[in-house]
């Protein structure tokens, strides 16, 4: 009988990408490493010299997949990420999906063909709604978007109680028609579309929301249509930083003025935000931090391959300017 790595595994009480990661001396606690090692000895295991050393060649590269590289969220991130993969003396590989499934599988090969060390990931929405079933040959957190059933280590933000915070601000301003532009390709935007739906029913008011395509010039043709009907809204949410653009833009070429034709806010704090008109009202993420703990995450998972599966949560802040601040009648 031909004892495996599965068999080490089990004698150990372990994982068989933990036996792997000693076999291969990879980053494993010393704790680990002994259970390992005892199974070895236990079971009289020989492994294979040749894949050894194959397993033993990771690149000490991370791999950083994005959905959206134009969206300014996405870019913070991305040097977050970089910053601390560096000081860990560590390389990345970036890549940008734009949102198409296709591409981004091809990306995710790529990563299998580098022997990388670890992926921090931002899924599309196709991909996160069964990311739960998808395996991984190295350690994975999720980043924006953790899709369902908690198989992989994550860090958002509570996109939830963000969104309702910016229906509580501008109903607190007088507003009472309150629209919402969402973007139709991730699960982050279909959270954000929660929170605020469920603000507006908490206060009895009416619900007027579109999932447009994530970026500045969808939004700005979405906006366009929202103030040309008959019962136009006095304020508009935006689900990202992009659509926020169109919206600023559209506003512009209508000749329309914030906040006094209407009360804008959106997500993602961003230089020209406080730019622009009378500065823009927005929930600012906390992008170094989101990056920061997601490499912390890795390095974790790394070291101790069989920890629970952690989520973490974090909150974003309200900075409100100018654009939301209407005159109650």
């Amino acid at each position: 009988m031909t004892i495996g790595i599965k068999d080490v595994a089990r004698a150990a009480g372990v994982s068989a990408a933990t036996v792997s990661r000693v076999l291969g001396d990879g980053p494993v606690s010393a704790e680990l490493r002994e259970k390992v090692e005892t199974a070895i000895r236990a079971t009289g295991y020989r492994p294979n010299l040749s894949a050894r050393r194959l397993r033993s060649q990771h690149s000490r590269t991370i791999g950083l997949v994005v959905s959206d590289i134009r969206n300014p969220f996405f870019t913070a991130l991305s040097r977050a990420v970089e910053d601390a993969a560096y000081k860990a003396k560590m390389r990345v590989i970036l890549c940008n999906t734009d949102e198409n499934p296709d591409r981004e599988a091809m990306y995710l090969r790529l990563m299998q063909e580098e022997r990388i060390t670890g992926l921090i990931y931002a899924p599309t929405r196709t991909t996160a709604e069964r990311i739960a079933a998808m395996e991984f040959d190295f350690p994975v957190v999720l980043v924006d978007r953790a899709g369902p059933g908690g198989h992989h280590d994550c860090v958002v933000i509570d996109n939830g109680a963000a969104a309702a915070e910016l229906v509580d601000h501008l109903a607190a301003a007088g507003c009472r028609r309150i629209a919402g532009l969402f973007g139709n390709t991730s699960s982050t935007a279909a959270e954000r579309h929660d929170g605020y739906a469920a603000a507006m029913a908490a206060r009895g008011l009416p619900l007027n929301a579109r999932f447009i395509a994530p970026d500045a010039e969808a939004a700005s043709r979405a906006l366009y249509e929202l103030m040309v009907a008959h019962d136009r809204p006095d304020a508009v949410i935006a689900s990202n930083g992009l659509i926020l653009l169109g919206i600023v833009k559209a506003l512009k070429s209508l000749g329309l003025t914030m906040p006094a034709d209407i009360a804008v806010a959106g997500f993602d704090n961003e230089i020209w935000t406080d730019l622009v008109g009378p500065g823009l009202t927005v929930i600012e993420q906390p992008v170094a931090e989101i990056g920061q703990a997601a490499m912390a995450l890795l390095f974790e998972r790394l070291t101790e391959p069989d920890m629970a599966r952690r989520r973490i949560v974090l909150s974003g802040r309200l900075v409100v300017r100018g654009s939301s601040q209407r005159r109650q009648s």
